[in-house]
């Protein structure tokens, strides 16, 4: 599936969806940096993409990237807020709860 959907992308093809799926797969191939690029892109051609914000996140904790995912996350949830994206902005909130408990255990120890 990658590989037809960078087909499309090299023969011209760009969008907020299509790069949304092709980084949502390389998520899930655990590559991370090339989730990241298209993420970003993604976004760029679609600011309130709000679930391209989401994976964008999850892509920079893969790469423990912490502080930026966490900004990411803030970004990306007042993006869904305002776009009244109301499931994504809650999946985001309990993403940054996580991430902060993690975070505030890792000080403890």
């Amino acid at each position: 599936m990658r590989q037809v959907l960078e087909k499309l992308l090299d023969d011209g093809r760009d969008d907020a969806l299509l790069r949304f799926t092709l980084g949502s797969i390389c998520l899930q191939e655990a590559d991370a940096e090339t989730a990241l690029v298209h993420l970003q892109r993604a976004i760029e051609l679609d600011p309130t993409y709000s679930a391209a914000w989401k994976l964008r996140g999850a892509a920079m904790l893969k790469l423990s990237r912490i502080e930026e995912a966490q900004h990411i996350w803030n970004e990306g949830r007042a993006v869904a807020e305002k776009k009244g994206d109301l499931q994504v902005a809650r999946e985001i909130t309990v993403f940054l709860k996580r991430l902060d408990k993690q975070c505030a255990a890792a000080n403890k120890g």
